[in-house]
């Protein structure tokens, strides 16, 4: 399969992570755009380290440089989420609502 199939793929998947970025108000809304766009990032690291050859003749599996790039995203994308959530759980006690725009007060 052409690789340009993986691009225009990730290229949706990020920008429609973008949009609901920028658009949403809900903080797990958010949160789930975020884990979009870093999906789309590691498609694009895995298709282009299984395009990449081989570096020895003796290496059967090419590029796995790309995937221990999306092994260590995977990573701190799950970090992030719970840290993130916790957050949220915490704001929700709070405030009583996951709505971004409340964070504001925390200002002053």
């Amino acid at each position: 399969m052409p690789i340009n199939y993986y691009i225009v793929l990730a290229l949706a998947l990020f920008s429609i992570g973008i949009v609901g970025v920028l658009t949403r108000r809900n903080a797990i809304i958010v949160f789930m755009c975020i884990e979009l766009m870093l999906n789309s990032v590691n498609l694009l690291l895995v298709a282009f380290s299984k395009m990449q050859p081989a570096k020895e003749a003796a290496m059967t599996v090419a590029g796995t440089d790309g995937q221990l790039f999306v092994f260590f995203i995977m990573v701190v994308a799950a970090a992030e989420v719970s840290v993130g959530l916790a957050i949220i759980v915490m704001m929700y006690r709070n405030i009583h609502s996951v709505d971004i725009n409340f964070l504001n007060r925390l200002k002053h």
